[in-house]
């Protein structure tokens, strides 16, 4: 009588961000054997540059409010949120000895504010449970028996598993291995794939020489932005961004960047409206800004009355007709609501993630392609896209234990045939 055991299931996870490092802890812990590839000389570089500032884990905020975050994708997020959350993601850090709070603003943090101990903590039981790692092996695509295809420093080698994770992030940060030199090597089997996308990215004005040079890099602190979403939506927001070369970026256009791309991609531009002074009425601004200044100056004039000063000044000096400035009433409405106009979003490679990607009728409800079977999908390169606030990580990270768990489901559904 044969008393071996049979030989264990494999599976190959190609992409070492949060989405694969979850896909492999879910498969390894399934009884599985998992080879996690990755191209960088090690894994979770994005996960611990973006950790550099303090690491955003996720958000308090209650499970409505948070599914609202993914906007049109939603429905096809909320099923991962459903297996894994916001509270479980933080239960999971927990586990893994590292204690978190919540910050003034609702968003998670771990107690040292840092991606690293929590890495660690995490590669530590990875291995610990059987994960096997392999750096510097870039995926080439498949060969024509269907084995994966690898270069390496050593040249091309080639490998067969049961099924394959691809968990190969979007388009940006190239140079931490977001390349997405994936797009041709899945479109070529016929995948679907929406273009890559700016997503949580700045976008471009078109500043005059003056203004470029003495407020390029200022904060715009204690601002209202207000916008129209392409369905026609009033959509509003109070925070801060930044005055760059090029136009604005910062937590406040980014919590909006996916509105502001949508109609600049339909219309060709964009109109952002700023209130400069929010924590005051029109009403106030009005009176503020009709009081006689005498032999002041009306830049000292707006400093002491409105409280606008520095960049604030400059942009509406920007953005306003001369004429504008002899006309109290023109000029108070434009502190309360100062016209913006957007051009184009920056390039990719700047951009903190990316929309687009593998299309969701391309997979079936286990993230497995349908036009590959054994082959599942992972993380930021399947086309949906979310504000920071650590929203993408916990979507990143819940769409790892879904596809983790569909290739455990495929696996044993193939076994049973079998049987």
């Amino acid at each position: 009588m044969n008393t071996h055991e049979p030989p264990a299931k494999t599976c190959v996870v190609i992409g070492g961000g949060p989405a694969g490092l979850m896909a492999a802890e879910v498969l390894a812990q399934g009884g599985v054997q998992v080879d996690l590839f990755d191209a960088m000389p090690s894994v979770g570089r994005k996960f611990l540059l973006a950790g550099k500032g303090g690491m955003n884990i996720t958000h308090s905020e209650a499970a409505a409010q948070f599914l609202s975050r993914y906007g049109a994708r939603q429905a096809h997020i909320q099923p991962w949120l459903e297996r894994f959350d916001a509270e479980a993601l933080r239960a999971w850090v927990h586990d893994l000895g590292i204690a978190t709070f919540v910050g003034t603003s609702g968003r998670v943090f771990p107690a040292e504010m840092k991606a690293a101990p929590l890495l660690r903590a995490w590669l530590h039981r990875l291995r610990e449970t059987g994960v096997r790692f392999h750096m510097r092996h870039r995926w080439l695509g498949w060969d024509a028996n269907n084995a994966l295809r690898f270069a390496t420093p050593a040249g091309e080698t080639l490998v067969q598993a049961d099924a394959v994770v691809l968990a190969l992030g979007g388009g940006s940060w190239k140079r931490l291995g977001s390349d997405a030199a994936w797009v041709p090597l899945l479109a070529q089997r016929g995948v679907e794939i929406a273009p890559l996308q700016a997503a949580n990215c700045g976008f471009e004005a078109s500043w005059s020489e003056h203004f470029r040079s003495r407020f390029a890099g200022q904060p715009l602190k204690s601002i209202t932005l207000t916008c129209t979403d392409a369905q026609g939506h009033t959509l509003q927001r109070q925070g801060e961004c930044v005055v760059t070369e090029h136009g604005l970026e910062g937590s406040l256009i980014y919590a909006l960047s996916a509105s502001l791309r949508d109609v600049l991609n339909q219309h060709g531009s964009v109109t952002i409206h700023l209130d400069l002074a929010p924590g005051k009425s029109a009403e106030r601004v009005r009176s503020e800004v009709a009081h006689p200044r005498g032999s002041r100056s009306l830049s000292s004039h707006l400093q002491s009355k409105a409280g606008i000063t520095g960049v604030k000044a400059g942009l509406l000096r920007e953005c306003l007709r001369k004429e504008a400035f002899d006309d109290p009433q023109q000029l108070a409405a434009a502190i309360k609501s100062l016209p913006v106009t957007l051009t184009a979003t920056r390039p990719i490679d700047e951009a903190i993630s990316t929309a687009g990607g593998v299309t969701f009728t391309a997979l079936d409800s286990s993230l497995m392609l349908r036009n590959l079977p054994g082959v599942f999908c992972a993380g930021e390169m399947l086309d949906w896209d979310a504000p920071t606030g650590g929203y993408l990580l916990t979507a990143c990270c819940a769409s790892g234990r879904a596809a983790g768990t569909g290739v455990l489901d495929w696996l044993g559904s193939k076994n049973a045939n079998l049987g």
